[in-house]
């Protein structure tokens, strides 16, 4: 597609290379590509005058000529899907995942000259047409429980939450090479300045909330033989942590309260805060905290969480 507001072609070529564009990524097809607005606006074509711009060949119309450069281009954005999201699609299964998919690329097309982009809307698509709790839908295990069934929608929503997130950290900006944090470097703050202190993470840690332990399922899922039916898990909100180190994407289960502390300090709160915030949110007093808060930090510093520790203003 175009970009809105771009210069208008410089030569017949080019308007006419834009206008192919436009015809053959259209979501709904080849004739609704060529009568779009755009594709107007490059080359004005009544219904049926498409071989006034493509050849028909022997066996094929115009119209089928361009349908296959279409299902084409279609058919690898498919596959782009796939392979950001290969663990949705094998709980799925091929079928129905391209089925999802499909529908996504017609309510939210690719815009971007890259298609790094292109599965960013998924989860919200699968949540936007997520059925009503009232409505049949199960996972293609025949022996799966009502009670399965019913957070099998869920649970595909939060396991394309985790994917694109993955996704994310591991294409994003990483701190390989760069000097982190260390125990003594937080051991070396003073009990006076600590609780104004500002810890900054790095950039590729992420943290989701979730319906299900979306997490464990995909490590058994990971795990499981290809055609191995991996159970849905009993809902249960869940908190995780991704980051990279290496270049590998790490993973790590938090309670709530480590996840409430993380985003305060996320948001750019002084741990005092954030200790605060997170004690109160999760009901848990500050002073129990005081002996676990020690390992948590001990071990997020451990695993390269913090790149640097600051004063407040």
């Amino acid at each position: 597609m175009s970009t809105p507001g771009a210069p208008s072609p410089s030569s017949e070529l080019d308007r006419l290379q834009l206008w192919f564009q436009t015809v053959i990524t259209d979501a709904n097809g080849v004739d609704s590509g060529a009568s779009s607005e755009e594709a107007q606006r490059l080359l004005q074509l009544a219904p049926g005058e498409l071989e006034k711009v493509i050849t028909r060949s022997r066996a094929l119309s115009a119209a089928e000529r361009l349908a296959i450069y279409a299902n084409a281009y279609h058919t690898r954005l498919l596959e782009c899907l796939g392979e950001v999201y290969p663990f949705l699609k094998r709980a799925l299964g091929d079928e129905a995942f391209d089925g999802f998919a499909f529908g996504f690329l017609q309510d939210y097309p690719s815009r971007s000259y890259t298609l790094n982009e292109l599965g960013r809307d998924f989860p919200r698509y699968l949540q936007e047409t997520r059925p009503d709790d009232d409505v049949d839908s199960e996972p293609s295990d025949n022996g799966s429980s009502a009670e399965e069934a019913k957070d099998w929608p869920d649970l595909l929503i939060d396991l394309a939450r985790l994917e694109w997130a993955i996704y994310e950290v591991f294409d994003g900006p990483g701190v390989e090479g760069q000097s982190l944090l260390t125990t003594d470097d937080i051991l070396g703050v003073g009990p006076e300045r600590w609780a104004d202190a500002r810890l900054e993470l790095v950039p590729c840690l992420q943290l989701l909330a979730t319906r299900l332990p979306v997490n464990d399922y995909f490590t058994r899922l990971r795990q499981a033989p290809a055609g191995e039916f991996v159970p849905v898990p009993s809902a249960c909100e869940s908190f995780l942590a991704l980051t990279r180190r290496d270049f590998v994407v790490r993973r790590y289960n938090l309670s709530r309260t480590q996840f409430e502390l993380l985003s305060g300090i996320q948001q750019g709160q002084p741990v005092g805060s954030a200790i605060e915030h997170a004690a109160r949110v999760s009901g848990v007093g500050v002073e129990q905290l005081a002996q676990e808060l020690k390992l948590w930090f001990a071990r997020w510093t451990a695993e390269g969480f913090f790149r640097a520790i600051r004063s407040s203003d």
